[in-house]
């Protein structure tokens, strides 16, 4: 009685405050304009056809071999690169939290965890061909094997476990931090064998987030588009075959049909690693661990494990390395000497370099606070605030998680090229009216092929981060602080931005680095919706690659992984001075 009092209590003090209302009001119409709209709209061209709600442009689909074959090569990959994915990062985790390793190898460790955050997704692809390519270094001049393929199946395999089982690792490792060492002492004072703790103690703890790690990698690798592009050659995946099915066969409805196909693959997946696994997790591993674990000094455990993660992560560098050094050869499989930078001056000089970084640059720059404050603010509204439309913000906001950039990059163009709900072809929008003056394309149709578009992108595709990062920052303050700024006066907006934005500064500035970088480095969602009036980095990188002009895609990779990496030293910078967490004298 007295908690339903409350939550009434807190509802009345929500509706009194009209800056919080018009937030909210405002927050939901941009959840459902591009989140939800874009989805339901693949969902009508899919089943409305000519003759009204029919199942037809379904079967078409599903009658082309290409297709079906897509669907089981997307299954094959992205249940394999889960499972490798997982298996590499929980070895990487437990040697790093359970064996005693030389700061050599925590070193290596800890590169290998930021390569991928700082780079594009598939600059991977490009150094595997290179290396072991018909013309790679390895194989043709160091082998001297010239029939050899990377491409295919196992070509985005490889490329996808080594670019992916770094995002596992960081998650495993939290989770074994946590688990408390006694559990695991007191096995072994019983005389169980390592073996015996890892598979009866250890094992059964950590596996609800071994399944949360894999369903990660396995949304991650059915959604990649830039590598099955680059390295797949003709073994097609859903992402290829619906980007395909718009720029090469120019059937819309039918790559609508096929989005809806992947898109309910990872909506499936996701709802099981949402509400099955995390609950499972939270259930099994709560706290923190008692007190610090006593680490495997054995040489017989430390000395092969240590070897071998360790050469695992010096292959992982010396493939990104390959990136930079790619861009120096004069002529990539023909002339290795000398070495040269006319490959980094005609980015600039021929290939129109310096407006593909300055667009990426600037629209992702907009993007990044954008993203960083509307994360902070559905993060403000789900925990701290008690209304009935906070269910519909906090599944909303996490939903793009679990949707493919394919699909969203569809979903807009079916969305928004004829304006909003089609409005472009109906009769008060026609040519010569009142209306077709003010909105020629229809309501919201000039957003297709603008920056704003682009932008919006950014903003969706970044949004959950940033959102689940503010969540486990606002739950750790005490509710009391801002009711002392309410009892002096303060409304909403100004307990926002002097209470409660700077106790969580270091989660705001970690979002807008992450935004920036998520958004320079982004593919597949925007490959459907650049227009020849934006140039961005990444899809020079990928038109490039796929002419077999590794040269100057390296060349673009390595001045963009350059650009994140500054990013992220920034944002360090940043933190260290002005974040809450920063050392007072």
């Amino acid at each position: 009685m007295a908690r339903s009092q409350s939550a009434e209590l807190d509802r009345r003090k929500l509706m009194a405050d009209p800056i919080m209302v018009g937030t909210i009001a405002v927050l939901i119409a941009f959840l459902t304009l591009f989140i939800l709209y874009p989805l339901a709209i693949l969902l009508v061209d899919s089943f409305y056809g000519e003759s009204g709600l029919t199942v037809d442009i379904f079967r078409r689909i599903l009658a082309m071999p290409t297709f079906r074959t897509a669907i089981t090569n997307t299954l094959k990959v992205g249940f394999l690169v889960g499972i490798l994915s997982t298996f590499a990062g929980l070895l990487f985790a437990y040697v790093e939290v359970y064996v005693r390793v030389g700061r050599l190898a925590g070193g290596l460790f800890q590169l290998v965890s930021l390569l991928p955050v700082v780079s594009p997704p598939f600059v991977l692809s490009l150094s595997m061909i290179m290396l072991f390519g018909k013309s790679g270094l390895v194989t043709r001049f160091l082998l001297g094997i010239y029939d050899n393929s990377v491409y295919g199946f196992w070509g985005i395999v490889v490329v996808q476990t080594l670019t992916f089982f770094p995002v596992c690792y960081m998650m495993l490792k939290g989770l074994l931090k946590n688990i408390d060492p006694s559990l695991e002492e007191a096995a072994r004072d019983m005389g169980a064998s390592r073996w015996k703790v890892f598979a009866s103690v250890t094992f059964p703890l950590l596996l609800p987030g071994l399944g949360n790690a894999f369903l990660v990698t396995f949304i991650e690798s059915i959604a990649d588009f830039a590598n099955p592009m680059i390295i797949g050659g003709s073994y097609d995946t859903l992402a290829t075959t619906i980007y395909l099915q718009i720029t090469g066969a120019y059937d819309k409805q039918g790559a609508a049909a096929m989005a809806v196909v992947l898109l309910c693959i990872t909506l499936v997946m996701f709802t099981v690693q949402k509400y099955y696994l995390e609950s499972k997790t939270a259930a099994t591993l709560t706290g923190k661990a008692s007190r610090s674990r006593a680490l495997i000094e054995d040489r017989s455990v430390t000395v092969p494990l240590t070897i071998l993660c360790s050469a695992a992560a010096l292959f992982v560098i010396v493939m990104y390395i390959c990136v930079p050094i790619g861009a120096m050869f004069p002529a990539w499989g023909y002339q290795f000497t000398p070495l040269t930078f006319k490959w980094f001056a005609q980015v600039f000089t021929r290939y129109k370099g310096l407006q593909a970084f300055r667009d990426s640059f600037l629209l992702s720059l907009i993007a990044a606070p954008i993203t960083a404050l509307l994360s902070m603010v559905i993060s403000y509204l789900v925990v701290k605030r008690k209304f009935k439309a906070k269910g519909f913000i906090e599944a909303v906001s996490m939903l793009a998680m679990a949707v493919p950039g394919t699909v969203l990059g569809v979903g807009y163009i079916r969305g928004y090229s004829g304006g909003l709900f089609h409005s472009a072809s109906w009769p008060v929008f026609a040519s010569g009216g009142a209306l077709h003056n003010l909105f020629p394309k229809g309501l919201l149709g000039s957003l297709y092929g603008s920056a704003a578009i682009l932008i919006v992108v950014f903003v969706v595709r970044s949004l959950p981060t940033g959102t689940r990062s503010g969540i486990s920052a606002l739950r750790q303050i005490d509710k009391s602080i801002e009711e002392s700024a309410y009892d002096m006066g303060a409304d909403s907006f100004h307990v926002f931005m002097t209470v409660t934005l700077p106790l969580i500064k270091d989660s705001f500035l970690s979002g807008l680095v992450t935004a920036f970088v998520r958004s320079i480095t982004a593919i597949s969602a925007i490959i459907l919706l650049v227009t020849p009036q934006f140039l961005l980095i990444t899809v020079q990188i990928n038109e490039f690659a796929e002419k077999g002009s590794y040269n100057i895609a390296c060349a673009f990779a390595t001045i963009l992984i350059l650009i994140t990496y500054g990013s992220v030293l920034l944002m360090n910078v940043a933190m260290r001075f002005f974040g809450t967490s920063r050392r007072t004298e």
